[in-house]
């Protein structure tokens, strides 16, 4: 390789690339299963450049979870906001979400994190986090318990559509959303 071809590289971009890559697969193949060689071939680098940025697997797997927790704290203030300007009505609420889930990557990615939190602490504490700030957004107008029940109701939905080929209808998830949040 000449000395200019090097010196163009630009060694963050790669390392970013190589980030994103492991990302990517981490939600198509699981936390446990990327390899090296699945990132490099993903990242279009040689082999031994995952190993030149991060010292060992788990370092670029805890990048990448990073960086999909990234994500996720990016959905929740989308969320935060939208609740904030529409309000909580099962309605909205439906409308919401029903729009989230058609952003499949989206969906694998939050699915992805919480699936890792299972046995990373670290990450379990902020999936607790998650769930709290979606009862927080609820709670004021709807209490704490209907507000739990319905941030419980809708990480159900996201597995389900994470095992589904198509997302649960948003009339379904109004009438569900009614049923938790409206008081009788």
């Amino acid at each position: 390789m000449q000395e200019s071809e090097r010196r163009r590289r630009d060694p963050e971009a790669r390392r970013r690339a190589i980030i994103e890559a492991t990302a990517e697969l981490i939600t198509e193949v699981g936390v446990d299963a990327v390899t090296h060689r699945m990132i490099a071939a993903r990242a279009g680098v040689p082999l031994g450049a995952t190993t030149q940025y991060f010292d060992t697997l788990d370092d670029l797997r805890a990048a990448a979870l990073q960086l999909m927790v990234d994500h996720v704290d990016q959905q929740m203030a989308v969320l935060r906001n939208e609740i904030a300007e529409r309000g909580a009505s099962p309605a909205v609420l439906a409308a919401i979400i029903h729009a989230a889930l058609v952003d499949a990557v989206a969906v694998q990615t939050d699915r992805a994190v919480v699936t890792a939190a299972v046995r990373d602490p670290q990450l379990r504490r902020m999936a607790r986090q998650w769930s709290g700030l979606v009862a927080s957004f609820l709670e004021p107008e709807h209490g704490p318990e209907r507000a739990l029940a319905a941030s419980v109701f809708i990480d159900g939905i996201l597995w389900y559509t994470q095992i589904n080929d198509d997302p649960l209808p948003q009339h379904i998830i109004e009438s569900a959303l009614s049923g938790i949040l409206v008081r009788p």
